[in-house]
């Protein structure tokens, strides 16, 4: 596990982009695994930028990514869905059929989770992972607890989840209970995994990523069984290290 800490967020968030920049041109079909939340809101915007500045295609590409809220339609304004239009999708030249979430609505979750993982499979598996990290360290959705060996599954979210996302609805209330999310089987199956963590809400997480033995009770400690894992910081998530 590779950790780079950077003077500010917007220099994290230019290093991402220019890793799955780097990522793209290498691999002009790479299957790149997304992820929601604060945290790559400035990667999004830097590979906004690469894309109208020419320098970024993603019309081969095809994104993957790690979770949705269940009970929520697509066109909910808090679906992930909809954050990913927003954020990135509505602003580059990635077709519609290939980028993918999962169905938080379906009448079958069960069913839509042996969907996506098909899925997964059937595009070739994930080149790039993006991951961010919550502050008990949960990894995607996954929360303390998932065992390693997890694919896609519906999880009930944790309290703390629940109350660091209800800055985004008009109260706890409207916070989904539950979501899918792919598991950490499917995280650790990327070629490559990119983790970023800013601010000083993250620091006592990061410092745990770095010290903690690899259990299920803290997910992310799941990342140091892989071969390829780069993290990366800004100042304040790196001050307790």
């Amino acid at each position: 596990m590779n950790i780079i800490e950077f003077e500010s967020k917007d220099q994290l968030g230019k290093e991402a982009a220019a890793i799955i920049a780097r990522t793209m041109t290498a691999k002009p079909d790479a299957v790149l695994g997304l992820a929601t939340g604060g945290t790559p809101i400035e990667t999004y915007k830097e590979l906004i930028q690469l894309h109208q500045a020419n320098q970024l295609s993603f019309k081969q590409t095809k994104t993957i990514n790690l979770d949705e809220y269940a009970g929520l339609n697509p066109e909910h304004e808090n679906s992930y869905m909809t954050y990913m239009k927003r954020h990135l999708f509505d602003h580059i030249d990635l077709p519609h059929d290939q980028y993918f979430l999962p169905n938080g609505n379906a009448a079958h979750l069960e069913k839509e989770c042996l969907r996506y993982d098909q899925l997964i499979e059937d595009v070739g598996g994930i080149d790039l992972q993006l991951l961010g990290i919550g502050q008990n360290g949960h990894i995607g959705f996954n929360e303390p607890g998932t065992p390693f060996n997890s694919k896609t599954h519906v999880v009930q979210l944790d309290e703390n989840t629940r109350q660091a996302n209800a800055r985004y609805f008009s109260s706890i209330d409207e916070v989904p209970t539950h979501a899918i999310t792919m598991g950490i089987a499917s995280i650790l199956s990327s070629k490559k995994i990119l983790l970023l963590a800013s601010g000083k809400s993250k620091a006592k997480v990061i410092q745990y990523l770095e010290q903690a033995e690899i259990h299920p009770d803290f997910p992310a400690s799941a990342l140091k069984l892989h071969e390829d894992v780069t993290v990366l910081i800004d100042r304040e998530a790196g001050s307790l290290r």
